[in-house]
Formats: C-alpha cells, structure tokens, sequence
C-alpha cells in the first residue's frame, strides 16, 4: 500500500492525498473554535488549515480579500468550509477564485438571506458595535450563487441560542439563523440538523456530512435534506 495511503492521505472516506480544506470560523468567534472540526476532516484524509480573521474589528471585505490571497498563495485548488459569518466570507471568495466543478465549498449555519438577528442588532445604536465591520454583511446577505464550484449548505434546527431572544426567527432555528436564512439560488445541496448554532461546529453528523460533500459534492439521500 502507498505510504499517502497508510497515513493521513487515505481516511476513513478515501480523500485524495493533497486536497486541501481551509475552515473560517464566525462572527466574535476565531481559529481555535474550529479545531475539533478540523481534526475529524484531517482524519478523513485532507491538509486541513484554519483561517483566522478579525470579524469585528477589520469586518467582512477585508476577510474576503485575504482568503482570495491565501487560495492563491496555495499555489493549488482548494475546499472552502465555512461557519455562519466565514461561510459568506468563503463564497465570495470562491466567486473571485479560478471555475473549478471539482471543488467545493460546505457552509454550515450561514446567514445567506440576510440574519434577523444582525438586522435587530444593526437598528439599536448601543448594539451595532458587536456586529463591527461585519454589519453590513450580516444584514444584506449575498447574491445568487452562479459559480462552478459546488456549494453544500449544512442547517441547525435546535432552537438553542441567545440570538432567539433579540429576534423572532422564523421557525425552525439553530437559536441564531433560520433554516430559511441558509437557502441560496443555486447552490448544489441542503440539509437540516438537528443541532444549534454553535454546536454545528462540535456535531459528528456535521462533521461526516461536511466530510460527504467534499469528497461527493452531494449529500447522502438519507435524513432530512432539500436542493435549492
């Protein structure tokens, strides 16, 4: 057997030895909350690294340009897996990024209609400041994907999170998004968890589910799932 084969570049799921993952995590939250994530894709068979950015304090264009940089410092393709905030960072990086059908992008608990809660937060001076220079973002959301990457959307369904009690979400939520809020023009697959905002980033379904698309592009039939 190949030494790739033995170690880190077979897995569990049979990934290709050199396909490489960046993971962005959300808004106040930075790298380190993505380890537990990025140890069980790694133990899938991929080079995983982690994209830590100032979501407050730089905010959401800023971000974008740098991970366009840090693709093309890679000097190769690469898979995009995103939380809530970095999952709009990682699609309009992947708009800019050289049309590639074989690589993926797995957004998990993304505002992409916009967040109810950003828009709360946004209206009410005395609170604006916890979105920073993210605000805009949070609020607007983001256009129609039409790229040739394949996008995965991965939803939470448990109504667990301080973001229910700043908004009416409309059911059902992860306690800060609604299902409703993760649905985007077209984008390749969707599913819904039962999992809060939060615990999307700590879920072994989230996790096989991420590790599914990246290497498929798809979602197994089975569960709770919908194209959109």
């Amino acid at each position: 057997m190949p030494r790739a084969a033995r170690g880190r570049g077979a897995g569990r799921f049979g990934a290709a030895p050199m396909d490489r993952v960046i993971l962005l995590h959300g808004l106040w939250m930075r790298g380190f909350a993505l380890r537990w994530l990025a140890r069980r894709v790694r133990r899938a068979g991929y080079a995983v690294e982690t994209f830590d950015y100032a979501s407050v304090t730089r905010g959401f264009a800023p971000a974008v340009d740098a991970l366009r940089a840090r693709i093309r410092a890679a000097g190769e393709p690469v898979h995009l897996v995103g939380h809530s905030l970095g999952a709009l960072v990682a699609l309009e990086a992947a708009r800019a990024t050289s049309a590639r059908a074989d690589r993926r992008v797995v957004c998990l608990g993304p505002p992409f209609r916009g967040s109810a809660v950003a828009r709360v937060l946004a209206a009410r001076p005395a609170a604006r400041w916890m979105l920073g220079r993210s605000a805009d973002a949070l609020v607007a959301g983001v256009d129609a994907w039409a790229g040739a990457h394949r996008v995965g959307v991965i939803a939470g369904s448990l109504p667990l999170g301080f973001g229910a009690a700043l908004a009416a979400l409309e059911a059902p939520h992860d306690g800060t998004v609604a299902v409703a809020e993760t649905r985007l023009p077209g984008i390749a697959d969707h599913r819904v968890v039962a999992s809060s905002h939060t615990g999307l980033l700590l879920s072994s379904t989230v996790a096989d589910l991420t590790v599914d698309f990246l290497r498929d592009g798809r979602f197994a039939r089975d569960g709770s799932a919908s194209a959109c």
